[in-house]
């Protein structure tokens, strides 16, 4: 692989809104890189090729900068996408591995962030907080309706870092946890179900997958009828892991009672979407693992793998 230069062409396409450039972070990576930065999303893969083209590395911020075939074959002098963030559902990791650029992201440093959202989310939907507050703020007096999570089920699919620090939390608060993964095998000596299991018997089912096309529309109207008749789903994962059609009929119809969701298939949510006429759904914006203390550290890694890679 050729030497990067160095003083590397860095490019950063899609700090949008800019998180970067006002981290601690930054000037020491100005003072180290010549950078090509952005803050506005591309909007296009053209308009993406044209702000990378140059780059032997691009420090990549939000997911819908998409790394296709055509932007890797476009963009030959780039040898490093350094992402801020854990997931790499938007990079073709194919072609990257073709095209001879490595990809590195930030596991693990938002997993404490995320798991607290994921309990917040959960309390929300189990006690009707935010449908409370609405009710008591019109001089409405509605009391009765809550869920006590404390003796609940609480079945966790994923066992990641975000998976086993939710885990905790769950037994934490007294609740009987159920776990299950694609990659029992990784942690010996930790006891899982299956997942017709954990569907038949959880009173709430937390999701802790990484996108993929063996995850994509993971849980989808079958799964919905295996659930426990009042349920409650929790996403903190990837939208595109819930059928949204099955996902809207479950909440209307049974046999989920409530939903906290972090993340939804299309991102932002649209204004007018189904789920936001629904009373039983408390939503947030994608924002599980932005805290001060979660986005700092992210940052500071993705930009350490950076001079990890150039050496």
């Amino acid at each position: 692989m050729r030497r990067l230069e160095s003083v590397p062409r860095i490019s950063i396409p899609d700090d949008a809104p800019p998180v970067l450039a006002t981290a601690a972070v930054f000037p020491a990576l100005q003072a180290r890189a010549q950078l090509d930065y952005h803050d506005t999303l591309p909007g296009s893969e053209d308009v993406l090729i044209e702000r990378i083209r140059h780059a032997e590395v691009v420090l990549n911020i939000r997911s819908s900068s998409r790394f296709t075939e055509r932007v890797f074959a476009a963009c030959p002098k780039l040898r490093l996408v350094s992402i801020w963030g854990t997931g790499t559902d938007h990079v073709d990791l194919a072609a990257a591995a073709r095209h001879g650029v490595a990809i590195a992201n930030t596991p693990g440093v938002s997993a404490r962030s995320i798991a607290e959202h994921t309990l917040a989310l959960l309390f929300a939907a189990a006690r009707r907080i935010p449908q409370m507050d609405a009710a008591t703020r019109l001089g409405a007096w509605e009391r009765g309706q809550s869920m006590e999570l404390y003796g609940k089920t609480c079945g966790i699919i994923g066992y990641g870092a975000v998976g086993r620090e939710f885990a905790r939390l769950a037994s934490g608060i007294g609740m009987r946890v159920k776990l299950w993964t694609m990659h029992p095998a990784q942690y010996p000596g930790v006891e899982f179900v299956d997942l017709f299991d954990l569907y038949a018997t959880s009173d709430v089912v937390s999701l802790h997958l990484r996108l993929s096309p063996e995850t994509h529309n993971f849980i989808a109207a079958p799964q919905f009828a295996r659930m426990k008749p009042g349920a409650i789903l929790i996403n903190t994962a990837r939208g595109a892991i819930v059928d949204e059609p099955a996902l809207l009929h479950a909440l209307a119809a049974g046999p989920l009672s409530a939903a906290g969701l972090d993340v939804f298939t299309s991102e932002p949510l649209p204004k007018h979407h189904q789920l936001t006429a629904l009373g039983n759904v408390v939503l947030t914006p994608h924002c599980a693992g932005i805290t001060p203390e979660a986005l700092q550290a992210g940052l500071q890694l993705a930009v350490d793998n950076i001079w990890n890679f150039v050496g």
